[in-house]
C-alpha cells in the first residue's frame, strides 16, 4: 500500500464508534482488484470507480480519512484530492474521450451524498446527450460495458499518466 501513517488512522480503526459499515473503508482495506474497485492509491487520498456510476468511468476520490465533509480534512488531504481530480480527468481523456466532465461533492444527505460519513469528490465523464430516456423515465442507468471492463480500461490508462 502507498499511504502514509498517520495517527488519525489508527485513532479510527481502533474506534468502536465509527460507522459499522462505510464501504469507503471496507473497500481501502481490501487488495486492489475488481472486487474494491480500487484504480489508484495516493498517500492521502484513493481514486475509485463508482460502483453505480452514471456513465462509464465515472471516478471517485475519496480520503483515507473518514471525514463527513470537506472542511473537516487536512490541507494536505484537500490538495491530494484535487492533484487526484486532475489525474482522473487526465486517464478519461485518453481512455474516453468525453466532452467535458462534472466534478462535483454532496456533503450530507439532504445535498445528495449517498455516503453522507466519508466525503468524495465525484469526477464524471459527460458526452453531449449522454442522458437518455432510460434515466429521465424509468430511473434506470444503461452503461455500453460492465465495470470490470471499465476497471481494467481505467487501471492500465492510470499507468499511463
Amino acid at each position: 500500500m502507498n499511504y502514509l501513517w498517520s495517527p488519525w488512522r489508527m485513532t479510527y480503526i481502533q474506534d468502536s464508534n465509527k460507522e459499522a459499515e462505510c464501504i469507503f473503508c471496507i473497500d481501502w482495506e481490501k487488495p486492489d482488484g475488481s472486487e474494491n474497485l480500487v484504480i489508484y492509491r495516493g498517500n492521502l487520498a484513493f481514486v475509485i470507480l463508482n460502483r453505480y456510476p452514471y456513465t462509464s468511468g465515472h471516478l471517485m476520490i475519496v480520503p483515507y480519512h473518514h471525514q463527513p465533509s470537506i472542511e473537516l480534512l487536512e490541507p494536505s488531504e484537500r490538495a491530494e484530492m484535487m492533484e487526484l481530480a486532475s489525474a482522473a480527468i487526465q486517464a478519461l481523456l485518453k481512455t474516453y474521450h468525453p466532452e467535458g466532465f462534472n466534478l462535483g461533492i454532496n456533503i450530507g444527505k439532504a445535498a445528495g451524498a449517498g455516503v453522507a460519513g466519508h466525503v468524495h469528490l465525484h469526477v464524471v465523464p459527460r458526452w453531449g446527450g449522454d442522458t437518455n430516456f432510460m434515466s429521465s423515465l424509468a430511473n434506470t442507468r444503461v452503461l455500453p460495458e460492465a465495470l470490470e471492463d471499465t476497471y481494467q480500461r481505467m487501471k492500465e490508462a492510470w499507468g499511463e499518466i
